[in-house]
């Protein structure tokens, strides 16, 4: 039961495991849930999806198995221009109306119907009883009033659903879509994505059970109990967030908070400052105290290599302001921005740097390009992917990134 929705995932490489199929099977002989398609969605994607990455992959493939189940496959039939579903109008039916109305034989025969009215039907039709179109008694088309037919969705959510909700099936309908990967973050994905920089160190005083030293010690002592004791395991990374506030980072202020709320509660050893566009030969902690600032080479002497640097901008500026001294747009100042980019480098080997922007952006601004090449290609999109691929490239500075 069920075997070919389980290897329908597997083929498309959503990784679930024999043991959660059974327990999905479990679940259904016990009644948890009803019997309709809607109580197996939940209980599937409860039973086998173990990351919310993975949720869109699996609604995608859930539609294609339901599909698959009721009906011939989508791509057989032809595509239907979305401009023949726009409603115009909205049909009030008298009773007799509504009596004359005949189911067209079932499932099948609607389905027949609807591939020869897909090949005669070349123009959009508003309140007819038989092209696909909008407000009328055909069994074809959205907001119209036939007890059985198909409601064909064009895509287009923002104007209000005004049918009577009769329809036998909706076409192309996604009706459970979730995250995937390419989203951007929000605060409870962000942690779960920043958690990956975790370093778990086991220092000071032991006061955990080591579980297999003892055993191992004890079936060396013939059975006589040796309890061993251990340092609890605790996370000890270090970063260091440099922040580009103002200019066009105010379109990002509610993402970057976001990632500063993430760190703050990811990281024990956490450090933060701010820029504007690139670094120079000072930085500030608090906007609303700008003129307080520290000197870059303080920070630069103060936290020494064992920490992993962020920065975080868009990176969009004139190149200027990174490659010509007395090129920042606030101030004069007498060295490029590269040069002290160029010390950070070399004091973090561990570094990367996030980027609000689309990827696909990123080519058509110079100084983005610019950036880019300084860090090496660890410059990576403030997405779920992005900042999972950045935590691990904190770790491992040859994993890179290209939009």
């Amino acid at each position: 039961m069920f075997l070919d929705f389980f290897l329908l995932l597997r083929q498309h490489a959503l990784p679930v495991t024999l043991p959660e199929y059974l327990t999905l099977l479990a679940a259904l002989r016990s009644d948890v849930g009803g019997t309709t398609v809607d109580d197996f969605y939940f209980i599937s994607k409860t039973a086998l999806v173990k990351h919310e990455q993975h949720l869109d992959l699996f609604d995608r493939l859930f539609g294609e198995y339901v599909a698959g189940k009721q009906s011939a496959p989508p791509e057989t039939l032809p595509t239907i221009p979305p401009d023949w579903l726009r409603d115009a109008l909205e049909t009030q039916l008298t009773d007799e109306e509504r009596e004359s109305m005949q189911a067209m034989g079932g499932l099948d025969a609607l389905w027949q119907r609807l591939r020869e009215l897909l090949d005669e039907q070349d123009e959009r039709h508003e309140g007819g009883n038989k092209w696909i179109g909008t407000g009328g008694t055909s069994p074809f088309g959205t907001n119209g009033s036939n007890e059985q037919g198909f409601k064909m969705n064009p895509g287009d959510r923002s104007q209000p659903d005004r049918g009577n909700r009769t329809a036998a099936k909706i076409w192309e309908q996604r009706a459970y879509k979730n995250l995937d990967d390419s989203l951007e973050l929000n605060t409870r994905n962000l942690k779960m994505a920043l958690r990956r920089l975790r370093i778990l160190t086991r220092e000071g005083i032991e006061d955990e059970l080591d579980i297999d030293g003892t055993i191992d010690g004890t079936s060396r002592n013939a059975g006589y109990l040796d309890i061993k004791m251990q340092p609890s395991r605790k996370n000890r990374v270090k970063v260091l967030i440099l922040f580009d506030v103002g200019g066009s980072m105010d379109e990002h202020i509610e993402l970057c908070s976001h990632l500063f709320s993430a760190a703050r509660y990811q990281f024990k050893h956490l450090e933060f400052m701010y820029f504007h566009n690139c670094v120079y030969e000072t930085l500030w902690r608090d906007n609303s105290r700008r003129k307080e600032r520290v000197p870059t080479w303080e920070v630069l002497h103060k936290y020494n290599k064992d920490y992993k640097v962020i920065f975080v901008g868009d990176a969009a500026m004139s190149p200027y302001e990174i490659t010509m001294p007395k090129g920042s747009v606030e101030h004069y100042n007498l060295e490029a921005g590269i040069v002290w980019l160029d010390r950070f480098k070399a004091q973090y080997p561990h570094l990367v740097w996030l980027n609000p922007n689309i990827a696909a952006y990123w080519p058509y601004t110079q100084s983005t390009k610019l950036i880019r090449d300084w860090s090496g290609d660890r410059m990576f999109p403030l997405t779920l992917y992005g900042l999972e691929q950045a935590m691990k490239s904190l770790k491992n500075p040859k994993i890179t990134f290209a939009p």
